[in-house]
Parts: structure tokens; sequence; C-alpha cells
């Protein structure tokens, strides 16, 4: 070989070995700003080296992380091993997700892909892992809660040496750009779920615009964001000057005031509550809080125009009113005639007559009492019940209505008895005959509704702030099917008009009506065929001074 072909060669084999120096140092920049992480990896699972998105995502640096197994920065290490090991038999594996665990202990999702690197002899030589930080696209596929299913991000990878390698590399950004396509295909289902939502959004303000009853809207910090035209009608207001204000300063807007009042700076949690809007609206104020998977968005008040029902119901009250006043005239006239008749004031009559007259009298006297039922009806209604309030003991009132039941509980062979308390009980702010006529529907009803043999047991209990009476019975129960209506207007059990025909249904109510003026409450329990066990509850005086200064 002559001198000028060694130089020949020589230069050629320089020019080569500057051509792969350039090729190096391409893609060792190319690799310094690819916008993956890349990892190099050894046989063993060693990383060997990492590109600057890779130090990126991770938060180590190169000098930190070089020399450390792959399992020691993901979560999933029998799943690294695995893949490792099925990336030596099938050369490229990917779109496997992993967990990732940064510098500052954050987990991070990504999608990663493997691939092995072997020799000519098909020999391996390490690992090639690429990885894509996919943590925000999930955060936004939970947010937007849609029904797309999660698309894989398919990255394939055919790497090869990195000294041979670009046009592996190359693929590598091909993979890139069919991620880009596959999320650009996302966002587009994203808007096309964002306008069936939006569309959604519509019907709802279509909604509430011709929503009969009024609405409004507030947020969490109890701001006003929405009100509807009804509710404008009601306080003779337009939207544009109440949206944005929060409640307490709706105050100032004289119409709107009785509802907040009502409802509090908090919005407290109401029901049916009656608020008077001028002279002629009554509204039935409920309030609604607005809760999406435990997470509370704002509360919702919801007014009701019950003008022309309580105009009803008051016009109602007035004609009972009036009719019974007009009965008890005629009726009491009766009674005192059918008394003179029977007390021989109006001559001798036959045992016959006295019978028949005495049958009248007890049926007149049972017409009287409906009648006063229902004037003390009305009187609720009208909210005129309670007229001598006093301070007084419980117990002497329970034994005086015990006592005066004493011969019909005989009668009807039922023990009746009287557990007294251990100590003298405090005194309660009471109208005495009311709470007589309370215990006395309560103790009638018990006696009335037990079979010959029972037993009724009347009790009295001082507990920490008020005094409990109790009524219990062995008689018919109450059907579990009607317990909700005990306290209402008129209602009598289906098994308690078949044992006793005769009644008008307004006992209880009264006496619910009773005890809850009193500012007590009143419940009961009952087992249909095992008796039943009447409550009510009294404040005692340290608990009601209010009730005591408004009489």
């Amino acid at each position: 070989m002559t001198n000028n072909n060694l130089d020949k060669i020589k230069k050629e084999l320089q020019k080569t070995k500057e051509d792969l120096n350039d090729i190096s140092s391409y893609l060792d920049d190319f690799s310094t700003f690819l916008p993956i992480a890349v990892c190099d990896l050894s046989p063993a699972g060693i990383i060997i080296h990492i590109n600057k998105s890779f130090e990126d995502v991770s938060g180590f640096s190169a000098l930190e992380i070089v020399g450390e197994h792959l399992t020691d920065i993901f979560l999933e290490k029998s799943k690294i091993n695995k893949i490792l090991n099925l990336t030596r038999r099938r050369e490229i594996v990917k779109n496997q997700e992993f967990t990732l665990l940064a510098k500052d202990k954050k987990e991070i999702i990504v999608n990663a892909f493997f691939s092995a690197r072997k020799s000519k002899e098909s020999n391996l030589t390490g690992y090639f892992l690429g990885m894509i930080d996919i943590s925000s696209l999930k955060e936004l596929q939970n947010e937007i809660e849609t029904k797309v299913k999660r698309k894989t991000k398919e990255l394939e990878s055919r790497t090869q040496e990195i000294a041979e390698s670009r046009t592996a590399l190359m693929n590598m950004l091909e993979d890139v750009e069919e991620s880009r396509k596959a999320l650009i295909n996302m966002l587009g289902d994203v808007e096309e779920e964002r306008g069936k939502a939006e569309e959604e959004k519509n019907k709802t303000l279509a909604v509430i615009t011709n929503f009969a009853d009024g609405l409004l809207v507030f947020d969490t910090e109890k701001k006003l964001s929405l009100i509807n035209p009804r509710a404008e009608d009601f306080f003779s207001v337009k939207s544009g000057d109440l949206v944005g204000r929060p409640i307490l300063e709706l105050s100032t807007f004289p119409t709107v005031e009785p509802v907040v009042k009502l409802v509090g700076g908090e919005i407290k949690g109401v029901f049916r509550k009656e608020v008077q809007i001028g002279e002629s609206l009554i509204l039935e104020v409920s309030t609604i809080p607005m809760i999406r998977e435990e997470e509370e968005l704002g509360a919702l008040i919801i007014l009701h125009d019950i003008t022309r029902e309580k105009m009803i119901e008051r016009m109602k009250t007035e004609f009972v009113s009036l009719s019974a006043h007009q009965l008890r005239t005629p009726l009491s006239a009766i009674k005192w005639t059918l008394r003179m008749l029977l007390d021989g004031d109006l001559g001798v009559i036959t045992d016959e007559q006295r019978d028949f007259i005495e049958k009248t009298y007890k049926s007149n006297e049972r017409m009287i009492s409906l009648i006063n039922d229902l004037l003390d009806v009305t009187r609720i209604d009208e909210g005129r019940y309670l007229y001598k309030p006093i301070l007084t003991d419980l117990e002497p009132i329970c034994q005086f209505v015990i006592n005066s039941c004493q011969e019909e509980a005989e009668r009807k062979k039922l023990k009746l008895k009287f557990k007294k308390p251990e100590e003298k009980l405090p005194k309660a702010i009471v109208d005495v005959e009311k709470i007589k006529l309370a215990i006395q529907n309560l103790l009638e009803n018990a006696i009335r509704y037990t079979k010959s043999g029972g037993e009724i047991l009347v009790s009295l209990r001082h507990l920490k702030k008020e005094i409990e009476f109790s009524v219990r019975d062995t008689g018919i129960g109450i059907p579990k099917n009607q317990q909700a209506r005990v306290f209402t207007k008129f209602f009598r059990a289906a098994n308690v008009i078949r044992m006793e025909t005769e009644g008008s249904g307004l006992g209880l109510f009264i006496t619910k009506n009773i005890i809850e003026a009193h500012g007590g409450k009143i419940w009961f329990e009952s087992e249909e065929g095992k008796g039943t066990t009447f409550y009510f509850t009294l404040p005692v005086k340290e608990e009601f001074g209010e009730f005591l200064k408004e009489f």
C-alpha cells in the first residue's frame, strides 16, 4: 500500500471520528433539551445516565441518582423488575404506568416505556427508559368528571445505543407527536362535554326563572348569587340591586328584612316558617344547604306564597268559632232543661222516661264537649290559648287529675298507679287549667283504650333542665303506619275507631299545642297490641324566664 493511500485512509478515519463526535455531541444536546424524561440503565437496572427533563420531573440531580437502582425511585418495585425482565425478552415495552417518588417525597404518576439495548451479538448491554409526567392530565380527568375513557398515552420508541441511535430518537419524537394528537382529541372530547354541561346549566336556569316559588341562592360566603323573578315580585326589587350582597346587608331593604331576620347571617336551618311581608303578603320560608360530594356549595332559600291559604284558614277558623258559639247557647239550654227533668223540678217522670232523658243528656254532653274542643282549636289557631300562667308545682295537678279518673279506671277494672318523684320537683310556669286538660286527655285515652285487667302508670321525674310527665298503658297501641298523624286534627287510628266509635280526634291535637305553648315537647312510643307511652316535658323556672316576660 502506497503512502498516498495510507494518508487517504487516515484522513477518512479522522473525518469519520469527527463525524461520530459531532453526532454524539448532537445527541447529547438533543437529549438535554428533549421534553421527555430519559434514563439509561445498566443490565442490572442501575441508573447510569439521565437527561435534564428527568432531573426536572424527579427533582434529583445526576450526581444524586446515577448509581442507584431503578426500583429506589418507584413505588411499584416488584413491577419494575418484572418489566425489565419482559423488556429483555421483547426488547420494547410501552405504556406502563408507575408512581415516581420525587426527591421532595411527592408521588408523580408517569407513563413509561422501556427498550433493551443489545450488542451486535444480541447480548444485553442495558435498558433505555423514557417517561412522561401525566399527573396533571389525571387531575384534569378527575375534575371534569366526564365519562371520557382514560386514554393511555402510547409512546413507541425504538432506541439503540446513543452512539448509533439518532434514528431511534427520531422515532421517539414521532411517538410524542402521536401523544400530542391524542391529547388534542381528548381536549376535543372535553369541549364537547363542556358544551353539554352548558346546555344543562341553561335548562336549570330556565326552570329557576319560571319556578312558581321564590328562590334565593347564596354562595359559601353567604353572598346572594341568584334571585329568580318570583322572588323579585315578592320583594318588589330588581336582581341587580341585591345580587352580590352579603345576606346581612340585604336587611337594609325593608321587604327583605323579615326573611333575613328569620334565617340569620349564617342561614340557619328553617322549615316552613311563616313571615309577613308588608300588609298583604305571607311567605312560607324554608332553607336547604347545597352540598355536592360532602362539599358545601352554598344555601338555598325557598319562598312559598301562602297568603291565600292563610286567608282561607282564617275564614275557616272564624266560621268554626262563630258556629261553635252559636251552637253552645241552645245546647246549654237543652242541658239545663234535661237536668231539671231528671231532678224532678218539672214533675215526676217514669223510669222509662228517665232512661231516655239520661241518654239524651249524655248525647247533649258529648255535643257540648265537641263544641268546647272546637273552640279550643280556634283559640289555638288564633294564638290566644294560654290565659293564666303561674309558677306552681306539677305534682298536685297530676294527683287531682288522677283522682278524678280513678272511678272510671276502677269501673273498667284497670290498675291506675301514680309513681311520684323521689325528691320534690322544682316549680314550673304553667296555665293550670290547660295543663290539667292536657294530662286529662292523655289519661282518659289510656283508660278508654286499655281493656279490662290492664295497667296504667303515671310518672313524674326531674331531668336536668325540665320536668318529664309520662302515661304508660297496656292498651291496644297505635298502628305503625298511622303514628305520623297522631297529633293532627280529627285523627283517630283505625283500631281505635273499631273499639270506640265516639270521639272527635281533637284531644291529642289540643294537648300537643298546650305543651308546645308552654315551651315543652311531647312525643310517644307505641306498638300495636302491646300498649302506648305518651311523654311530655316542661321547662323548669330557671329555663323559662323569657316565657314569663311575655306575660
